[in-house]
């Protein structure tokens, strides 16, 4: 049994379909899927659908991300909790007009799976899987404002910042990075930093290679670190732009 990790999908079907095939996954394999499978590529409906239809077949996790989120409070008309125009720049558009031609019963449906999404996933080997951060020095446990488990971006900027050469019993050392033996995060492609696979910065996995942008997505092996990606999102998506922002 594999436990596979799956970075940040954003609506692109076709890259889903494709890496789940290259990763040879089978169903004594367990997914984690660290969220955001909405926003950016055409299929964010077609992608609920897969992802639905999958766990009645799989071992799966579904962790919750921010675009998953704006999308269930846009479904359920609570316009009040969201920046309608903010979401729509940055890759809510295209998810609005795929949404134009899904029936009541299926948006209930998706409204179903999104409200069902974990904040985050600790194994039995301490390892946590999670789509942003989190700010609280003692853990996921003990964090007060639940939203920050997929809007955090302080725990990657930390790891991108930190001397690579300080030693883990420095009084200097992240203390959040102490706590569990591996963090695995999407949220922040690794593009921005000009990568375009997994990156590992102390134990924090950073699995979002761009999908929802000009990158791949990609699956994880959290056992072996070995790792398989899909075609790149605009090679899939000819006549589509994806995400800009």
């Amino acid at each position: 049994m594999k436990t596979l990790v799956i970075g940040d999908i954003h609506g692109g079907l076709r890259a889903l379909v494709q890496v789940l095939q290259r990763a040879d996954v089978t169903v004594n394999d367990k997914l984690i899927f660290l969220g955001d499978y909405v926003d950016g590529w055409s299929q964010s409906p077609q992608v609920l659908d897969f992802l639905i239809n999958l766990q009645q077949t799989h071992n799966c996790i579904f962790v919750r991300g921010n675009h998953d989120a704006l999308l269930c409070d846009w479904l359920l008309g609570n316009h009040h909790k969201l920046n309608e125009k903010l979401w729509i720049a940055h890759g809510g558009q295209a998810t609005i007009t795929a949404y134009k031609s899904v029936n009541a019963v299926t948006r209930n449906k998706h409204i179903t799976f999104l409200e069902s999404l974990q904040d985050y996933y600790l194994d039995s080997q301490n390892r946590l899987f999670i789509h942003a951060g989190f700010t609280n020095l003692k853990g996921v446990m003990h964090e007060y404002f639940s939203k920050l488990f997929y809007w955090d971006r302080t725990l990657w900027e930390t790891a991108l910042a930190m001397d690579k050469n300080l030693n883990i019993n420095s009084p200097f050392y992240p203390c959040r990075f102490k706590i569990y033996t591996y963090i695995y995060i999407g949220h922040t492609p690794v593009t921005k930093i000009g990568y375009h696979t997994p990156v590992n910065i102390a134990n924090i996995w950073n699995v979002d290679t761009g999908a929802g942008f000009a990158g791949k997505l990609t699956i994880f092996d959290a056992e072996t670190h070995k790792y398989w990606q899909s075609d790149s999102l605009p090679a899939l998506y000819p006549n589509e732009i994806g995400r800009q922002n």
